[in-house]
């Protein structure tokens, strides 16, 4: 009895959404111990509404799709997208920290990334105002006009949310793993070369393809 009241001590009662700002290593303890998957899929399907929001800057998809059906998709669409590739995201950084000697587990593993998508989470309002009050300034490559203020204020908030999510990537990964941050960093940086070289020689394989198909059909 004596304890479990030590660990009671041990490990606070932490609000995710707050505390993972300064303190992402307790947090991950505190969301692996008590919070349940159900909570980390929240946490995913709310952060990829607010990237995929983030992903339409000069996209183009206005005015030939209505704002409110873009709205309508992203909600949609975005948590399953984000749930299945944080699904397969922690199933890579599981393997990788294995290799320094981690301990995670792969439920472990998604609970702890799910916090990364918090400071996401935090660019759903003003993404929201952006497309509903200037939605040409956020779509539309072109624009030529004016950029409201929501536009300097929600790409000051991007850049800064995007570095932190990286800071939160590692510490969290760090606790799962149980391993320092360093090789943590490692965990998280050699994957992320190994899927950047494979992307870029998938996409030369495809480009030279395009090129030989169209030589193929030019030819007299």
């Amino acid at each position: 009895m004596n304890n479990y009241h030590e660990h009671e001590q041990q490990t606070p009662r932490l609000n995710p959404f707050v505390s993972v700002w300064l303190h992402p290593k307790q947090t991950a303890a505190f969301m692996m111990e008590y919070k349940s998957l159900g909570f980390a899929f929240l946490l995913v399907s709310l952060g990829y509404i607010g990237a995929m929001f983030s992903g339409l800057i000069d996209s183009d998809i206005y005015p030939g799709m209505a704002i409110w059906l873009i709205a309508l998709l992203g909600i949609v669409v975005s948590p399953l997208l984000g749930i299945i590739i944080t699904a397969i995201y922690a199933g890579v950084l599981l393997l990788f920290g294995k290799l320094f000697q981690g301990t995670a587990t792969y439920q472990g593993m998604f609970k702890s990334l799910s916090l990364t998508l918090i400071p996401s989470i935090a660019l759903l309002p003003f993404y929201l105002i952006w497309l509903f009050t200037s939605p040409e300034s956020l779509l539309i490559s072109e624009f030529t006009g004016t950029m409201p203020i929501i536009f300097w204020v929600t790409i000051l908030i991007t850049i800064v949310t995007g570095i932190w999510s990286f800071v939160i990537t590692i510490a969290v990964v760090a606790e799962a793993h149980q391993i320092s941050n360093w090789k943590a960093f490692f965990t998280v940086f050699i994957p992320s070369v190994i899927m950047f070289i494979l992307f870029l020689v998938l996409f030369v394989i495809i480009i030279f393809g395009l090129i030989g198909i169209g030589l193929f059909f030019d030819t007299p």
